[in-house]
């Protein structure tokens, strides 16, 4: 299950509506081995792109040696879908990189967003409850 604050949650939705029509991606740190979600790190969709998020390998590289930094590891991966369901395309399962993450995905295509969240281990996207707690 997926523990996540409320502001956290409303800045990724925010973040979500601010890059439509293009897909917007980032990450949520957290104390390592904690999987605790702490800090919102949203990230620039290298794509550009309506149906894929890609990101920016130079940010990328900067985010995980903050990361170690900090000894925090990538807790929430997400990225938002434009025109389809909140759910993990087959491209999206192929690229996860970050076993122990959980996948929160957000559809921006209705008036009402959708939220979900997937573990996607080894090739195997499985979706998990969401619970939205207050700060």
């Amino acid at each position: 299950m997926l523990r996540i604050r409320r502001d956290l949650l409303d800045a990724v939705l925010a973040h979500a509506r601010r890059d439509h029509p293009d897909e917007a991606c980032g990450v949520i740190a957290g104390p390592a081995g904690s999987d605790d979600p702490q800090r919102l790190v949203p990230m620039v969709n290298a794509a550009r792109s309506p149906t894929f998020y890609e990101f920016d390998s130079a940010e990328l590289l900067a985010l995980y040696r903050d990361l170690d930094d900090r000894d925090e590891e990538p807790v929430v991966v997400y990225h938002s879908h434009t025109a389809t369901e909140a759910a993990p395309s087959r491209t999206d399962v192929a690229l996860a990189s970050e076993p122990g993450a959980h996948y929160l995905l957000v559809s921006t295509r209705a008036e009402h967003d959708e939220v979900r969240s997937f573990r996607i281990v080894a090739g195997e996207a499985t979706e998990e409850p969401v619970e939205v707690v207050e700060a």
